[in-house]
Parts: structure tokens; C-alpha cells; sequence
């Protein structure tokens, strides 16, 4: 056991996560502005994709309101 190295399991997993296209708040003094413009289109693409999500559930919501008051 002595000189071994402990496997593990979840360190190689953890390992290949992506590190995050943009971290809110992050230093943005050494960004180039090519990387910049990049981060905004990502941003903007992920606020449009969250703006869909939260329409489609604005729409149930609506129409479960609507079924249920209309008992």
C-alpha cells in the first residue's frame, strides 16, 4: 500500500470538464478583442436561448392558469 497512488475514480471526469467560455465577473483587462467579440456572441446566443426557455414555460404557465381558473 506504501508508495501507492490512490485512484480516483471522479479525477479523470473532473479533469476533462471545459473550463467555462466566460466566467461572470472574470479579470477582463488581458482578453483580446477578437476574444471578446467571441464571448459576446456566446453570451448573447445563451440570453436568447434563455429568453425561448423561459417563454415556453411562460406559455404552460399560462395555460395551466387558464385551465384551472376557468373550474
Amino acid at each position: 500500500m506504501r508508495g501507492e497512488i490512490m485512484s480516483d475514480p471522479f479525477f479523470e471526469e473532473t479533469r476533462k470538464k471545459k473550463k467555462a467560455a466566460h466566467d461572470i465577473g472574470e479579470e477582463l483587462s488581458t482578453i483580446s478583442i477578437d476574444e471578446l467579440d467571441e464571448r459576446i456572441l456566446l453570451l448573447k446566443s445563451e440570453i436568447q436561448r434563455l429568453e425561448e426557455e423561459k417563454s415556453k414555460k411562460s406559455a404552460v404557465k399560462s395555460a395551466a392558469d387558464t385551465l384551472f381558473k376557468s373550474r
